[in-house]
């Protein structure tokens, strides 16, 4: 195993430390805790929560700032936080106006930060979740009753942060968060696998001419494996599957090209390019993009494509001001 690391059991420790370091203007970590919340906490608004394990930055961590989450609660690698963690983080961030937890769809990830939520609101916090379930590609996974959660779970995050800013009750953060979830679809593709520190080896093989399609965040096994194509025809595949899933004709949609870590942002253009031709050739049309890596898989190479079909209040919820590491909206 070669990486840029130190001692294998301080990886979150370290990476956690310097994320603080590099944005201080944004985060603060709780003591004791990975735990980390937006340094310029804001009263009189509905608090968002999210987490999951590390190795998916910039998520969560990247999003915590004006306009998306008010926490992020890292596990260790591919691990979900334990609860007393996401409880932590509650108490740290809760208003009067309440707590929208948003997760994406992990049985660890569930069931943790449900128990979380219990313990908050026996303290008498107001908790509400929505669970984020765009994977199209795999259904009750080894992982997951239902679908997985992946990249789409950002616009969660965006939309719902700038519906609580605008001072929004509970129940309306929880509703557009969850016309969010039903409304994004999402699927990748990797070509290499990825290698947790703590593991020390990849977590799966491809060989050297083959690639898994309908791939997971954490390497879990997709729908199958075939050949690699060109990208055009891997384009193809993805958008069948995210297509034949929710009609989006005549619709305008936000479009997310996410890098699995280890995919140039040139190969990702590429694929943006015959997204773009795809989707106009199907009369949908997009009103926003977004190219980058925003839930990676730490150094796999891959990308996820995610598709959010829009209405007047998304998008101009999409547009409104965000500012944090990982994503600014001016």
């Amino acid at each position: 195993m070669k990486k840029f690391i130190n001692d294998v059991e301080n990886v979150e420790n370290e990476m956690i430390a310097g994320l603080v370091k590099a944005y201080p203007q944004y985060l603060r970590k709780l003591d004791d805790s990975h735990v980390l919340v937006r340094k310029d906490a804001k009263e009189g608004k509905v608090a968002l929560v999210s987490g999951g394990g590390s190795g998916h930055e910039p998520a969560h961590a990247g999003f915590v700032g004006y306009g998306m989450l008010d926490a992020a609660v890292p596990g260790a690698v591919f691990t979900s936080p334990t609860p007393d963690a996401v409880y932590e983080a509650i108490k740290e961030v809760a208003t009067d106006e309440g707590v929208l937890l948003v997760i994406k769809n992990y049985t660890g990830d569930v069931m943790n930060f449900e128990m979380a939520s219990d313990m908050a609101q026996g303290e008498g916090i107001n908790v509400k979740q929505v669970i984020v379930e765009d994977d199209v590609a795999v259904e009750d996974s080894t992982w997951t009753v239902g679908r997985r959660g992946i990249a789409g779970t950002i616009f969660v995050h965006k939309i719902a942060g700038a519906k609580a800013e605008t001072g929004a009750s509970l129940d309306d953060v929880q509703a557009v968060a969850q016309k969010v979830c039903d409304q994004v679809r999402s699927m990748g593709v990797a070509i290499t696998p990825c290698t947790v520190p703590a593991n020390g080896k990849p977590g799966f093989e491809l060989s050297e001419d083959e690639m898994e399609i309908g791939i997971g965040i954490h390497g879990e096994p997709g729908t199958h494996r075939e050949t690699v194509t060109p990208v055009n025809e891997i384009v193809d595949h993805l958008l069948e599957k995210i297509l034949a899933d929710l009609d989006y004709t005549g619709s305008e949609v936000a479009v997310m090209i996410n890098g699995s870590g280890g995919t140039p942002l040139m190969e990702l253009y590429i694929i943006m390019n015959h997204v773009a031709d795809v989707l106009e050739a199907k009369d949908v049309k997009i009103y926003k993009s977004f190219v980058g890596e925003y839930m990676t898989s730490i150094e796999m190479a891959g990308f996820s494509i995610s598709l959010l079909k829009l209405d007047a209040e998304m998008k101009e919820l999409l547009d409104a001001k965000a500012d944090t590491p990982a994503l600014t909206v001016i």
